[in-house]
């Protein structure tokens, strides 16, 4: 054996899994907020599809969970800008700085998230 790490131990050990809420925690094309350590984290119920981002908008202090949710777009309720749940894109201003994105595991009823990846699994 040698004293290489491969990509996959590399992957393994990146990982940082953490559970959240019950998926009955959060009501079908609902959000609610989080706290998971040190991070306040936003969890959207979009008909049935899970996503978490970070739960501040980017532009203000402000919750986007308590935003308005319209299909897959949150709108803050601070200033009205809006951001694409899914991908963290900015959709409308004053907002200029893209939401971050976790990567979600659904196991049984769980919501977990892996706070080392973004929404597509890459490392963040």
């Amino acid at each position: 054996m040698s004293g290489k790490v491969s990509d996959k131990m590399l992957d393994k050990m990146a990982t940082n899994v953490v559970r959240i809420c019950a998926q009955s925690e959060v009501a079908p094309d609902s959000a609610k907020a989080f706290e998971v350590g040190d991070k306040r984290l936003a969890v959207f119920n979009i008909g049935g599809r899970f996503y978490v981002t970070d739960d501040e908008c980017t532009h203000a202090s402000a919750s986007l969970a308590d935003g308005m949710l319209d299909g897959e777009v949150i709108e803050c309720t601070m200033h009205l800008g809006a951001f694409h749940v899914p991908t963290g894109e900015v959709k409308a201003p004053p907002c200029a700085v893209a939401l971050r994105t976790y990567k979600v595991i659904r196991e049984g009823d769980d919501v977990l998230v892996d706070l080392d990846r973004d929404a597509t699994g890459e490392l963040a």
